[in-house]
């Protein structure tokens, strides 16, 4: 920046930069706090079983979450309860043999908003629903090839034989 000394009354063209600075700080800060919140997706607990097969989302699975309030979302995305339809008839419409949705609902969740969510993709192009749960802490499956825990050897089924 270069400073002038005179006593000349003339108009500068000089931009004045500290405004638009402090506004993109600002902006800045924005985006940094609402990013995040908007990618972290839906907080849901999904309820414990046994017996489970390790099924690890993929970014070309569809699923629809519903956490513990009711509230819709799509692969993760927030949605209304009104447009969910169009939107999995959208998505469904033109796939002949995919046509599979998983469903990861809060477990505290009433049941019937979940019968409500799976007639919703059954009236609209899903074929077949998948809920996702999650293994019950400590144990693990009897069928030694749907252990989540490779680390410690199947345990053998009731009677003693393999």
């Amino acid at each position: 920046m270069g400073m002038s000394v005179g006593g000349g009354g003339s108009v500068k063209a000089e931009p004045n930069v500290v405004p638009m600075i402090d506004i993109m700080l600002v902006l800045l800060i924005i985006f940094m706090l609402v990013i995040p919140a908007v990618s972290a997706g839906f907080q849901a607990v999904p309820p414990q079983g046994q017996n489970l097969k390790p099924h690890p989302e993929e970014d070309t699975d569809q699923v629809l979450g519903i956490d513990a309030n009711g509230q819709y979302y799509l692969n993760r995305a927030p949605i209304p309860a009104a447009e969910l339809p169009q939107r999995l008839r959208a998505i469904f419409e033109g796939r002949e043999l995919d046509r599979l949705l998983y469903v990861k609902a809060h477990r505290e969740l009433e049941y019937s908003k979940i019968l409500d969510a799976l007639d919703i993709a059954a009236k609209n192009e899903v074929r077949v629903a998948g809920m996702i749960t999650d293994q019950t802490p400590g144990t693990q499956s009897l069928v030694a090839s749907d252990n989540l825990l490779q680390t410690q050897p199947a345990a053998p089924p009731p009677g003693g034989q393999e």
